[in-house]
């Protein structure tokens, strides 16, 4: 299954709790890493393209992932190897500014498989994007993290927010699946 591609967002220092020094720890990043790797071994294995999206804000004025910070370096646990792309972005759209729709492209790549963090931002913002741009996408909930929310005086928990934005890309964008579930489709 060659038009296939493994496509990892943001997994980066600041947003592992247990990296130290992390600007903007999230909840269960960790797991999330750990199930994403279980991928990312599995497309290493059948060699299926990985590409690996690298945020970093364009100023030190930012409150995470600044200009050439070991914050904004790739995590250890799922670290690109020397053949793999990576793709660096300055906005919440993974395709906007950036060569990823080329570097697709010139996969020929047809199916994503999504990964990574934040699940109500850059997750959901790259996964629409790349449904517009005619991808068949299917979200790994369980390697994806995020955060609690709070709007007008209401805290959501993260365990909400990522099953309010799972279930929202589930309906009508995207194959929302485990993990596990997902490794099928590479073997």
């Amino acid at each position: 299954m060659s038009n296939i591609a493994l496509l990892l967002i943001d997994f980066q220092n600041d947003y592992f709790p247990s990296y130290e020094g992390a600007k903007w720890p999230l909840e269960g990043t960790e797991l999330a890493a750990e199930k994403a790797a279980s991928l990312v071994a599995a497309f290493r294995k059948q060699a299926l393209p990985i590409i690996h999206v690298r945020h970093e804000f364009p100023t030190n004025e930012a409150a995470f992932f600044l200009p050439n910070s070991d914050g904004a370096k790739i995590h250890s646990s799922v670290a690109p190897i020397a053949d793999e792309t990576v793709v660096l972005k300055h906005q919440i759209n993974s395709f906007k500014d950036t060569e990823l729709q080329q570097v697709l492209e010139s996969l020929a790549i047809e199916k994503l498989v999504i990964v990574g963090a934040m699940s109500h931002m850059c997750i959901d913002a790259v996964t629409r994007a790349a449904v517009d741009f005619g991808y068949e996408c299917h979200v790994a909930h369980d390697a994806c993290a995020t955060l609690a929310l709070e709007f007008n005086g209401v805290v959501v928990p993260a365990k909400q927010v990522q099953a309010a934005f799972m279930a929202a890309l589930s309906f009508g964008y995207c194959n929302v699946e485990s993990s596990a579930e997902l490794l099928a489709l590479v073997k």
